[in-house]
């Protein structure tokens, strides 16, 4: 028996706006309203037809981040300057840029400051 990736679950303060974020992040709609979605409940990926990521979902919790992130993102692009650029418009900041093992990327924050990076080299 193994497993597999159903979901990637964000505590978050608010979840509309954060997937509203990452929806827009990855090029796609935040699943219609459901039953309890809105501020404390919101996904991408389980109503999109042709979705290829595992579903996100993004539940209220009462506590605020703390700590860097041990679980995190890597998404590529054919652009990362321009990305960066994007993403920055939708409300990341910018923590630094790396050029380590012959990989560029740029390590971000989402707006409830979770970490992410942007790549233009698949690892």
């Amino acid at each position: 028996m193994t497993s597999s990736i159903v979901s990637i679950t964000l505590d978050c303060e608010n979840a509309e706006t954060l997937s509203a974020f990452w929806a827009s992040t990855l090029g796609v709609s935040p699943d219609p309203d459901e039953r309890g979605s809105g501020q404390f409940f919101q996904s991408i990926g389980r109503t999109i037809d042709g979705w290829v990521g595992p579903i996100m979902m993004f539940i209220k919790v009462p506590e605020g981040k703390s700590a860097k992130n041990r679980v995190h993102l890597d998404l590529n692009t054919d652009d990362r300057p321009a990305e960066v650029a994007r993403l920055t418009g939708l409300g990341a900041t910018v923590v630094h840029d790396m050029d380590e093992w012959g990989t560029v990327w740029t390590t971000l924050t989402d707006p409830e400051g979770n970490e992410f990076c942007v790549s233009d080299t698949v690892h």
